[in-house]
């Protein structure tokens, strides 16, 4: 897979994960303050996900640094690879740091990673209605709001939380590309 990169505010390259980035990666979804917002896998669900045919680990690393593990600023979880439908569904994203534009920039490159892929027609995840600013990072990118799950996900303390649906068509990240 070639390697893409996106530069501003900080230079990130993109590139499948291996199995030796399950530390950092399980490390930025355990951030504290992220445990209302990411979801958790232990490491034996990350490593069925990611020996699965259906499943992608992407891992945003600072440019420059060799690949080394402990450099990754970034993961996404794609999931449906092989949907007859061309569905892409994002399982999961997370950066660490935030606050640093990481996670416009880190998106950017998962979107473009995935039209690269000439059968995905739309590019789709949920994630909690409460969280508004993922959701303006996802607009940035081109999501707009497909409607809401109602009470759809069962939190930790039990109490259920609203899931908004968002998506990006192929037609619509063309005509961001214009």
């Amino acid at each position: 897979m070639a390697m893409l990169t996106h530069s501003p505010p900080t230079e990130l390259t993109l590139a499948p994960a291996r199995a030796e980035d399950l530390g950092p990666i399980m490390a930025i979804e355990r951030s504290p303050g992220f445990e209302r917002w990411v979801g958790r896998s232990s490491e034996d669900e990350h490593r069925a996900m990611m020996a699965a045919e259906n499943y992608a680990y992407l891992v945003g690393r600072a440019a420059g640094t060799g690949g080394a593990p402990g450099d990754i600023a970034g993961f996404a979880i794609l999931r449906d690879l092989e949907d007859p439908h061309g569905n892409l569904y994002l399982k999961r994203i997370a950066v660490a740091p935030t606050d640093a534009g990481l996670g416009s920039a880190f998106l950017a490159l998962v979107v473009d990673w995935t039209f690269a892929h000439e059968h995905v027609h739309r590019f789709w995840l949920d994630c909690f209605a409460s969280n508004a600013r993922a959701q303006r990072v996802y607009e940035k990118c081109g999501f707009s709001r497909d409607g809401v799950l109602r009470e759809a996900y069962r939190d930790i303390d039990g109490l259920r939380r609203d899931l908004t649906m968002m998506a990006l068509t192929r037609p619509q990240w063309l005509g961001r590309r214009r």
